[in-house]
Formats: structure tokens, C-alpha cells, sequence
């Protein structure tokens, strides 16, 4: 088995995992927490010297690079897409150098417009206990989020005009992995969501495609 994805499923990992999944990649998945310390061990650092999860290992033919590391959960999504499917048009792999240009814009997108009020929004309307949540920070983050969520429902409006229901194709690629990943964070904020109902719609087709639920399953089963 040459692809190796260290992380676990209810992280930023999920990407990777989710990507080769679609694909039916065969991988071993260290199932690395980012809390306990874990990704601090000096054989972690060595993989990854800051500290994060995940990391994807590919080990390919000496002609083609050896061992491959990567990391950062984008590069990691859409390396595995790149090098481990098919470019032919049925797959997530993008097939041209448009559907490659958008997987990238929409992914370096999702992480500078998005990713950090998502994560707010998560963590102050659903995961944190009670008691600890800030609901102003919540409401902030959404403020904010409208700008992007803007952007990404007339991208999806144009898209439909067009006859496909998925940011880069008319069928789902890696850009719909990468972007989804993040965007499923705001879905707590219910009002948000309401005024941008082709961008829900579309995070839902995306998050209830069987390969995702069996990637969250994993969490679910840990």
C-alpha cells in the first residue's frame, strides 16, 4: 500500500481521507488526533515538522519521486486527487486545465475567504459546550461570511445556468471536496444559510455522497 494518511476523520484530514475515498484508493490511515500531543513526538515532527494534521505519504516508484510527503489539508486533497485518479472526465480527478484552475481557485478560495469564520461559526453555535460559547462571535463571523457566501451562490447560479450542479464541472471533482469540507462548518448558522439556498443545497448533495459518509463514519466509530 503506497498512500498513507495520518489525521482523524473529524479534523481538516477529512479532506484527504474524503478525496481518496471517492476515488477507491486503497490507503493505511494513522488515525492521529491533533490533541494529546501526538503530532509533537519527534518521529511526527519528522513527517511534518509543524506539528499539524494531516499529512499524506505516497510511496511511488524511485523514477517518480520516492517518497512523496505533503501537507496542509488542500495541497493534500488535491495531490491525492492528481496523482492517484484518472483525468478522464468521470472521476474527481480534474480532466482539463479549467476544471485544475478551478479545484485550485476555489480551494486557496475556501481557506482566505472562509475557512477561519466557518470554524467560528462551528465552534460558538454547535461544538463548544454551552457555557463556553460566545454567540457574538458567532454572529460576527456570519456578518462577515455573507460577503463570500455572495460570491460562491452566483458562481453556483451561473453553474446551474449551464446545467451542472458543481463548482468546477458538471459532475463532482475535487473542488467540491475541498470547498464543501469547509463551508459545511457554517451550516449552523441557519439564517446564513437560508439566504444563499443554492450554495445549501449544494453543500448538502456534496456532504451526503456515500464516500463522505464513510469517511465521517470513521469518527463516529473512534
Amino acid at each position: 500500500m503506497s498512500l498513507t494518511i495520518y489525521g482523524i476523520a473529524a479534523s481538516r484530514a477529512v479532506r484527504p481521507l474524503w478525496a481518496a475515498t471517492e476515488l477507491g484508493v486503497d490507503f493505511k490511515h494513522v488515525n492521529m488526533a491533533y490533541q494529546g500531543g501526538a503530532t509533537r513526538s519527534p518521529d511526527f515532527l519528522a513527517i511534518n515538522p509543524n506539528g499539524h494534521i494531516p499529512v499524506v505519504v505516497d510511496q511511488r516508484p524511485g523514477e517518480q519521486g520516492g517518497e512523496v510527503v505533503v501537507w496542509e489539508s488542500m495541497a493534500c486533497a488535491l495531490y491525492v486527487a492528481r496523482h492517484h485518479g484518472q483525468a478522464d472526465g468521470k472521476s474527481i480527478t480534474p480532466a482539463t486545465p479549467k476544471e485544475d484552475a478551478e479545484a485550485l481557485r476555489w480551494s486557496f478560495w475556501a481557506v482566505t475567504e472562509v475557512e477561519s469564520d466557518a470554524l467560528s461559526v462551528l465552534m460558538h453555535r454547535m461544538v463548544m459546550p454551552a457555557q463556553r460559547r460566545k454567540p457574538e462571535l458567532a454572529e460576527a463571523a456570519e456578518r462577515r461570511l455573507a460577503v463570500p457566501l455572495r460570491v460562491i451562490e452566483q458562481h453556483l447560479a451561473a453553474q446551474q445556468r449551464e446545467g451542472a450542479l458543481f463548482l468546477a464541472a458538471q459532475r463532482f471533482t475535487v473542488a467540491d471536496v475541498c470547498v464543501a469540507s469547509v463551508l459545511n462548518w457554517a451550516r449552523p448558522a441557519r439564517e446564513l444559510m437560508s439566504a444563499h439556498p443554492l450554495t445549501h443545497a449544494w453543500i448538502v448533495r456534496c456532504i451526503e455522497r456515500p464516500a463522505h459518509v464513510a469517511v465521517k463514519a470513521i469518527a463516529a466509530d473512534r
